[in-house]
């Protein structure tokens, strides 16, 4: 069963042609690896689905709800964790603060940020007080993936995790993934471009080419064959 189903979807920059109809089924309580060259549309699919870039033409859906017609805040409320790439976290506020951001974004009556956040980052409870700014690039990854599950949700999307962060914080980043896909359930989307985390870690791939969706299948499908036709320099 999908979570997110993603049919025909067509979008476009001014004249230029990004995403080609494409297709993205990301089954319920996988870990789906979203890969391709620079430039191939992997993030404007990110944005599409979650609402900060409008589709031209296609279908949408999320747990069988339409996503086309909703805001970009109503598709986090229905459970859908986003950390963009370049973690875009509040420099000027501090840890609590970028974390209680996304209490607000949750809405209602939740105002404690989950347990769990600081059981999956401890480094985070340490460093409360301290402005998003002064933590070193890893320690903002941990903090934007910490924002994201402040929402609790089923969904968890992420964008180029691995991205400008040392060893040690991927591998910690890693680990997290596995644990909220087995011990709490989260479905998870990521693009990587890292080959090793991305077998580690998936346990689905989707490879994007020219704004298509060309190959996929479970991650033991990965051949060396495939990465040489579709990821290849």
């Amino acid at each position: 069963m999908s979570l997110l189903a993603v049919t025909a979807l067509n979008q476009s920059y001014g004249g230029s042609h990004t995403l080609w109809d494409v297709d993205l089924s990301v089954p319920q309580g996988s870990r789906t690896c979203l890969m391709g060259r620079n430039g191939m549309g992997k993030t404007t699919l990110l944005k599409c689905i979650m609402g900060l870039l409008p589709a031209s033409s296609g279908e949408m859906a999320f747990a069988g709800k339409n996503l086309r017609t909703l805001p970009a805040e109503s598709r986090a409320r229905l459970g859908i964790g986003y950390v963009p790439q370049g973690r875009e976290i509040f420099s000027h506020l501090t840890v609590e603060e970028n974390l209680r951001v996304g209490l607000g974004v949750r809405g209602g009556s939740v105002r404690i940020i989950p347990a769990r956040i600081f059981e999956l980052f401890p480094a985070l409870k340490k460093m409360l007080n301290r402005r998003g700014g002064d933590l070193s690039g890893g320690q903002q990854q941990q903090l934007a993936i910490g924002r994201a599950l402040v929402l609790e949700p089923q969904l968890l999307i992420l964008d180029e995790p691995t991205e400008g962060i040392q060893p040690n914080i991927v591998h910690e980043i890693g680990d997290v993934i596995l644990a909220l896909n087995r011990d709490v359930g989260v479905t998870v989307l990521l693009v990587e471009q890292k080959l090793p985390f991305a077998r580690r870690v998936a346990s689905e791939f989707r490879i994007l080419e020219k704004g298509r969706c060309l190959a996929g299948g479970p991650i033991a499908a990965l051949t060396d064959g495939v990465v040489r036709e579709h990821l290849g320099v």
